[in-house]
């Protein structure tokens, strides 16, 4: 049956919700900012699932409650996370790129002398 189901892009708003139809639709919140397919039974009109661009599904799409929504506690995606760990944290990882230009630097010159 699947197979007969309409694809319709859209791009997911930072509230995690896209619109369909003049109907508003609440999708996963990690795909805030990215566009998604819209999974619609075209003879219901019903929006039946959301898939991201590579077409693996992300669940269901549920009609959007703006009073809930409006009180959702949201998390930044993962990897908003990562990158902002990375650049909090250079030094105690080691040295940085400008010591490493240096030490191979001077470590050139030094060979070259002997």
């Amino acid at each position: 049956m699947q197979f007969f189901y309409h694809r319709v892009k859209r791009k997911v708003r930072k509230d995690g919700s896209v619109s369909y139809q003049g109907c508003d639709f609440e999708v996963p919140y990690e795909l805030s900012g990215k566009t998604v397919r819209l999974v619609v039974d075209p003879h219901l009109q019903q929006v039946v699932g959301v898939e991201d661009e590579d077409g693996n599904s992300r669940g269901a799409a549920t009609p959007l409650d703006a009073l809930a929504n409006c009180q959702r506690r949201r998390r930044k995606p993962e990897a908003a996370n990562i990158s902002t760990a990375t650049n909090t944290t250079p030094a105690a990882a080691g040295p940085n790129l400008v010591e490493l230009a240096f030490e191979r630097h001077y470590a050139k010159t030094t060979e070259e002398e002997a």
